[in-house]
């Protein structure tokens, strides 16, 4: 039977089964097919998970992937925001987005696969003005794709090292108004430099700080891939929760989630009591609950 299928490359990033659930799942740590796609919609969402994949691991013993059928950058629902895709190897495989402003301009939020092609594609929906980097691990495009669309680059000064030539940097842990409406949030933890990115209190753009886990159908911090601290993430998020508001949990890795803000705010509360309790733990990533 030619069936999809997940190849060998796989790394278990989790994004293929954040677009595709239902048709792909974990088993035994890393994705694979567990139904083929039944009808047009699924069709789609095995494609948009295809195109997404940093490893091009979900494949098609007889067909290649069509460009035509490319659906990036993909609208999440009737947001300002767009989802990237083409998920890149060198960012283990992390989300990236691009975010609509007032006036026709863009903001992209980490930064997908570097190809002038799909730069083309994310310019010709409107100027983008500033690519911002949650923390050193998603940096490794910045600067090409800034220079590409004659953006500002940003980062926070704890992982200025992996981007020294940013245009930006923001500094301490108080918030700073980047835009009107963008808030950066800078929130050691994950990396001494980790930031969150809040538009216009809807819109909070995690990096690898926190996620919607599946697993525990809760915000959740990852806690056994924290490079620098769980004790200072705990006393960031102790010092930023109550002044955090949004709707939209949209991370680098890991489910994204729409909630009410006041359910949001509550349950952003419990992850800083939760997280208070957590201690260090050696960096395990198949102990990751997506």
């Amino acid at each position: 039977m030619n069936d999809w299928y997940v190849d060998h490359r796989c790394t278990n990033c989790d994004v293929a089964r954040q677009l595709a659930p239902g048709l792909i799942a974990e088993t035994g740590g890393r994705s694979e097919v567990v139904r083929q796609p039944r009808g047009a919609a699924e069709e789609r969402q095995l494609l948009a998970a295809a195109f997404a994949c940093p490893t091009r691991s979900i494949r098609h013993p007889d067909r290649r992937l069509d460009p035509a059928l490319d659906p990036y950058p993909l609208r999440l629902g009737t947001t300002d925001v767009l989802f990237c895709g083409h998920n890149s190897p060198h960012t283990a495989g992390a989300n990236s987005y691009l975010l609509h402003r007032p006036g026709g301009t863009l903001m992209m939020v980490d930064t997908p696969r570097w190809s002038e092609p799909l730069a083309a594609r994310y310019e010709a929906l409107g100027p983008v003005t500033d690519v911002l980097l949650t923390h050193r691990d998603h940096a490794a495009h910045g600067r090409r794709y800034a220079d590409r669309f004659g953006a500002r680059l940003w980062i926070h000064e704890g992982d200025l090292d992996s981007v020294p030539d940013a245009d930006h940097v923001l500094r301490g842990t108080r918030p700073t108004e980047i835009a009107d409406g963008v808030l950066a949030q800078p929130l050691p933890g994950h990396t001494e430099g980790s930031v969150l990115f809040v538009a216009d209190e809807r819109y909070c753009f995690s990096g690898d700080s926190f996620y919607w886990s599946r697993t525990t159908g809760d915000i959740e911090v990852a806690d056994t891939v924290t490079w620098y601290s769980i004790e200072e993430l705990a006393a960031s998020l102790d010092r930023t929760v109550a002044g955090l508001r949004f709707e939209w949990l949209l991370p680098g890795h890991g489910g994204r989630k729409q909630l009410p803000a006041d359910e949001m705010a509550a349950r952003m509360r419990g992850l800083a009591a939760r997280t208070r309790e957590l201690r260090p733990r050696p960096v395990d990533f198949t102990a990751v609950r997506w």
